[in-house]
């Protein structure tokens, strides 16, 4: 029985070989596993806690690629759905000079946007704990309605919903549409976890403190802006505080904030920490977030993101 249900996008990611250059200048890419949702759940399980994955793939090599490498991570795959009439969706991503990641999309439809209702397992759902989305299956049919009744079931089942936008607006048709789509569906999740970037994209402001109250004004009991390098900050109704980032040699920034996401739901399940959010006090978020923080930093030094996600022993060190 999987403790985190993970629905959502698993693609290819094509990273380059080179840093500092752009995709343009790239010589080569290494062929990586890749999709938000998807390298949470592969992060959760390094991390040793249940995880299943729900997301559809093409019926082609790279389809059972991918689900054999969240399979031997392991990640309960048994809700995948392959399809025989699209092909699994690419991402070209390498890092520029400016530290900034340069993406491209071959989706035309991929497919994950494919997921439809009646493929979602809701008795998968109902026996998890905490269920984790995006918001790239929100942006077209069917697999926004496939993720609505997804939620809704974990929702009637009493689950934790943990929600990460992810942001990615070359895929959404407009950055009004983003926008919009992304600020209604926030109400849905318990605990949110957003970037500087996402902040400012959808409340005008990088400022971690007011952005994190404003999430929990729409419904959020916990909040977490991610730093970059300078850490995190984090907001429940009990308290509110900075988390340090680590110094790490970083490679690659790709699934670094799903690395972080992993981390801090291993945090939460620890102790039964997520059936008590608006409790936690100080102390408790401080660690959890720390040690967010610390899978995310690994995360980005080995390029691709699963690939660089850290186990448990790796963490533990790190820490020590």
């Amino acid at each position: 029985m999987a403790d985190v249900f993970c629905l959502g996008e698993a693609l290819i990611d094509f990273v380059s070989m080179e840093s500092g250059v752009s995709l343009i200048e790239s010589p080569g890419f290494l062929k990586a596993a890749g999709g938000a949702p998807a390298n949470v759940s592969v992060g959760l399980a390094r991390l040793g806690v249940p995880v299943a994955f729900m997301g559809k793939v093409g019926e082609d090599p790279f389809g059972h690629y991918l689900e054999r490498t969240f399979r031997s991570a392991g990640v309960d795959t048994s809700p995948m759905r392959f399809d025989r009439e699209a092909r699994t969706g690419l991402s070209f991503v390498s890092l520029t000079g400016s530290g900034e990641r340069d993406f491209i999309f071959f989706r035309n439809p991929s497919a994950d946007m494919r997921l439809s209702p009646d493929e979602v397992d809701p008795e998968a759902i109902r026996r998890a704990k905490i269920f984790q989305f995006g918001s790239i299956t929100l942006i077209t049919e069917p697999s926004r309605s496939a993720t609505l009744k997804a939620l809704d079931v974990a929702k009637e089942a009493g689950l934790i919903v943990s929600y990460d936008p992810n942001l990615r607006l070359p895929l959404w048709p407009s950055e009004e549409q983003a926008r919009q789509e992304i600020l209604v569906s926030l109400p849905l999740a318990d605990i949110v976890k957003v970037s500087e970037v996402e902040l400012e994209f959808l409340f005008g402001s990088q400022d971690a403190e007011k952005g994190t109250e404003q999430l929990l004004d729409m419904g959020a009991k916990i909040a977490v802006a991610t730093l970059g390098e300078a850490g995190c900050f984090y907001r429940n109704k009990q308290a509110s505080g900075a988390v340090k980032g680590f110094e790490v040699n970083t490679v690659d920034t790709t699934g670094a904030g799903d690395g972080f996401v992993a981390g801090l739901l291993t945090g939460l399940l620890r102790g039964e920490a997520h059936r008590h959010l608006d409790d936690l006090d100080a102390s408790a978020l401080d660690t959890t977030c720390r040690y967010a923080n610390a899978v995310g930093a690994l995360a980005t030094t080995r390029k691709g993101a699963i690939p660089a996600l850290p186990t448990a022993d790796e963490v533990a060190r790190f820490l020590a």
